[in-house]
């Protein structure tokens, strides 16, 4: 599967001065191990891959000196094969499992910055909050890996030929022609279901069926549940299974402002705020944070105790919430279900594209813009909708108090531009904002 990371892999590649080791976050399955693992090999002469939890033997070595001359000596050794700079490509995997290992990246980028060294793991943020490491502030390069975006996804299914010409709408605004508008909510719809891990994606190409990716993507929960247990006590584990439970819940209602009361009775901010943020550092988990002012920067007026989390994945999200292939494949699924799913959709999205997530409400009148954007020195208002009927209340209360100069309406109408200057962008044209 063609990635979207691999554009940064090859810009972090071909820096000459003062480059970094690279460090790749994300969550569980995103595709981390595939990506570097790919990218050595069509960039790279060679590529030695360490995976620190299955291979002890090496972990251990970093115990000692930290010097890469050792290092790069002893794994020499131990694969057979000469590393040699600008050719070769060492990837660090679950770099989380050795604390040593995370702590060298320091020496290689003020010893041997020639030398393209790489590291992954899937609780790497909740690892270096959490541990006694000595992590290389300033020494290296942070990327985050997400789910396939929508137009990876197209890319994954043979339809690249689709993205090329959603991206050309975008640009002008010309409305899509109807069959085309048409196949892609269809397969948006799909989109909502599958969602964009890679092993769901591949089984969906594979059987050309919906029918059993439920089956995998329970699969792929119960791996994230069972990775909480690492690096907490079971009553901590407990709490942040909870709260991951819950999320199903938290966004199956209109105000999606997150409620620690549907954790459970007596659930407060104080017993569940840390297991909050061990979702959210571990991937598994988007957080959105309440603005009280629609001007840059957004990030000076946020309201820490009122925000938004939505899943990594909105396929993840649909398995969690018991959504099946015939709901999808009917359309009879609720308006409840679809906002969820749409605004899940957009949340993730905007994430891969590297946007910090802000909502924004107002008390009189009762209003709500579903994300805020900071670009480019500018705020951009986003509103979510499934529909085809929507209605842009919020939106224009908005733009009557702060006067954006770009407002987006994402929803199933096809491309187009009002007379109040309000954009209005396809979901499934989302991968453009």
């Amino acid at each position: 599967m063609e990635r979207i990371i691999t554009a940064e892999l090859v810009k972090w590649k071909e820096t000459e001065k003062n480059r970094l080791p690279l460090l790749l976050y994300g969550a569980r399955q995103v595709g981390k191990t595939y990506a570097l693992t790919h990218f050595g090999r069509d960039y790279f002469k060679n590529t030695i891959y360490v995976n620190f939890e299955r291979m002890p033997v090496i972990a251990e070595f970093f115990n000692g000196d930290l010097s890469p001359e050792r290092i790069l000596h002893f794994l020499e050794e131990y694969f057979s094969e000469k590393i040699v700079p600008g050719q070769t490509l060492l990837i660090f995997d679950e770099i989380q499992a050795c604390e040593r290992a995370l702590t060298s990246l320091k020496y290689f980028a003020e010893e041997a910055p020639e030398y393209h060294v790489a590291g992954a793991g899937s609780l790497l943020g909740v690892a270096i909050n959490r541990g006694n490491y000595s992590f290389p502030v300033g020494k290296v390069v942070m990327k985050t890996m997400y789910p396939l975006r929508f137009d990876e996804f197209l890319t994954a299914l043979g339809k690249s030929h689709l993205v090329s010409i959603i991206r050309e709408h975008y640009e002008t605004m010309d409305e899509m022609p109807t069959q085309t508008h048409n196949e892609l909510l269809d397969l948006l719809r799909r989109y909502f279901f599958i969602g964009g891990m890679p092993a769901v994606v591949q089984k969906y190409i594979d059987e050309n069926s919906l029918v059993n990716l439920p089956e995998l993507q329970s699969m792929i929960l119960n791996a994230y549940t069972a990775d909480m247990a690492k690096y907490s006590t079971p009553g901590e584990c407990t709490k942040i299974q909870g709260a991951f439970r819950s999320l199903p819940s938290q966004l199956a209602k209109d105000n999606k402002k997150f409620q620690y009361k549907l954790i459970r009775k007596g659930a407060t901010a104080g017993l569940f705020g840390e297991s909050i943020s061990r979702l959210v550092m571990s991937g598994v988990a988007l957080e959105c944070d309440k603005v009280t002012r629609g001007e840059v920067p957004l990030a000076v007026t946020q309201n820490l105790s009122s925000f938004k989390l939505y899943m990594s994945d909105v396929g993840l999200l649909s398995a969690a919430s018991g959504i099946m292939p015939e709901n999808i494949v009917r359309q009879n699924l609720s308006d409840i279900y679809r906002g969820m799913l749409a605004e899940n959709y957009a949340a993730q999205t905007l994430c891969c594209n590297g946007h910090k997530l802000y909502y924004w409400t107002s008390d009189s009148p009762a209003a709500e813009v579903d994300f805020l954007l900071q670009k480019e020195g500018a705020v951009v208002p986003v509103e979510v909708k499934y529909d085809v009927n929507v209605h842009a209340k919020s939106l224009k209360h908005f733009t009557k108090m702060y006067h954006p100069k770009q407002v987006v309406r994402l929803s199933s109408r096809n491309f187009g531009m009002d007379e109040q200057g309000m954009c209005s962008v396809p979901l499934y044209a989302a991968f453009c904002l």
